[in-house]
C-alpha cells in the first residue's frame, strides 16, 4: 500500500537514478538489483538500459512483475562473476552486515558494483536520515536497525570489503545528501587512472520525509 500510494513520486525519482547512471552501464547489461523492494528502481532501469535483469530481497514487496528471487539476505545464490553490475539502492543502510552483503556483491560482479546512498553528513541531512531509520523500522518492521554511515564511514567499509572506489557523484545536497559510489574489485593499479572521481551536484533529487526508499 505504501508503495502504490507514493507510485509517482518514486517513479520520477529512479528516472533520474537511471539517467544519473548512464555513464556507468552500458545498454543490455545483466544487472543483480540487490534489495530491489517495490521494484520500481528495477523497472526503470530495466527499461532504461534494456537491460537483462534480476531482482532480489528478503520479501517479495513487489508492485512492478520484474523478474525476482528470495534471499536470505545474508548470501546470494549465485555462481561467481553471475552478473555485469550490481546494484544497491539505498539498501546497505538497512543491512545488518553491509561488509557480509558487499562481499558476497564483489563475488556475483563483473563488472561494478553501484551504489546510491543518503549520507547523515551535517545537521540537516543527519535529521532525515534519523527520521527515515525510524519510521522505515517501524512501518516495515526492519529485523536490523537502519544504520546510516558518512561517507567516509562507507569508504572504510569498501577497503575492508575488498573494494575500489572507481567514481562517486553527489547527486543531491539537500534535504539529504546522496552519493553514487562506483565500486570494483581491488586491482594492483590504480582504479584513479581509469575513471575520474565525480563530485557534481545536480540539485536534489526527490525525497519523501522518510528520504529515499523508492525501492
Amino acid at each position: 500500500m505504501y508503495y502504490k500510494f507514493f507510485k509517482s513520486f518514486y517513479e520520477a525519482a529512479a528516472k533520474k537514478m537511471s539517467e544519473d547512471c548512464r555513464e556507468f552501464i552500458e545498454e543490455g547489461t545483466k544487472i543483480l538489483d540487490l534489495g530491489c523492494g517495490s521494484g520500481i528502481v528495477g523497472k526503470a532501469f530495466q527499461s532504461f538500459f534494456k537491460a537483462d535483469l534480476l531482482g532480489v530481497d528478503i520479501k517479495d514487496r513487489r508492485i512492478y512483475d520484474i523478474p525476482f528471487r528470495a534471499i536470505d539476505g545474508k548470501t546470494l545464490p549465485f555462481d561467481n562473476k553471475s552478473f555485469d553490475i550490481v546494484l544497491i539502492s539505498y539498501v546497505l543502510h538497512h543491512s545488518e552486515d553491509p561488509l557480509g552483503l558487499l562481499r558476497e556483491a564483489k563475488r556475483v560482479s563483473k563488472k561494478r558494483i553501484i551504489i546510491f546512498e543518503d549520507l547523515p553528513d551535517g545537521l540537516v541531512s543527519g535529521f532525515f536520515c534519523r527520521l527515515h531509520g525510524i519510521s522505515f523500522d517501524k512501518l516495515f518492521g526492519n529485523p536490523s536497525k537502519t544504520s546510516f554511515h558518512s561517507e567516509e564511514g562507507w569508504k572504510k567499509i569498501f577497503r575492508e570489503a575488498g573494494l575500489e572506489l572507481l567514481s562517486k557523484k553527489r547527486v543531491s545536497n539537500f534535504p539529504v545528501k546522496k552519493e553514487i559510489f562506483v565500486l570494483g574489485e581491488r586491482a594492483t593499479s590504480s582504479a584513479a587512472e581509469r575513471f575520474s572521481d565525480k563530485e557534481e551536484v545536480e540539485g536534489p533529487t526527490p525525497s519523501s520525509p522518510t528520504s529515499n526508499n523508492n525501492k
